[in-house]
């Protein structure tokens, strides 16, 4: 949501922080901080992966592990209709 600030049109701040009814320094802090938190989130990803990677030398299978991290992130009764649903297509499939 674009966010304006009236302001008259010959109105600005020895700083110039107001340009064309936007407030400048707020829109730049906004950007920082999300250019920021982008970063942080790029290298939590890559020691997510340095992680599995650990893991799939020591012999898991990251495959099963992503599965069970999904799974905890779940509500129990949730997992638990979920697991039973399979179970029943499993036994209509014969497997």
């Amino acid at each position: 949501m674009l966010q304006r600030v009236f302001v008259p049109e010959d109105f600005q701040d020895n700083q110039g922080a107001v340009a064309g009814g936007i407030a400048a320094e707020r829109l730049r802090s906004i950007i920082e901080r999300v250019e920021r938190l982008e970063e942080e989130r790029k290298a939590l990803s890559g020691d997510i992966k340095d992680i599995f990677a650990e893991a799939r030398s020591a012999g898991f299978d990251v495959k099963v592990i992503r599965m069970i991290i999904r799974l905890r992130k779940q509500e129990p009764a949730e997992v638990e209709a979920q697991e039973t649903l399979l179970e029943i297509y499993r036994r209509a499939l014969g497997m």
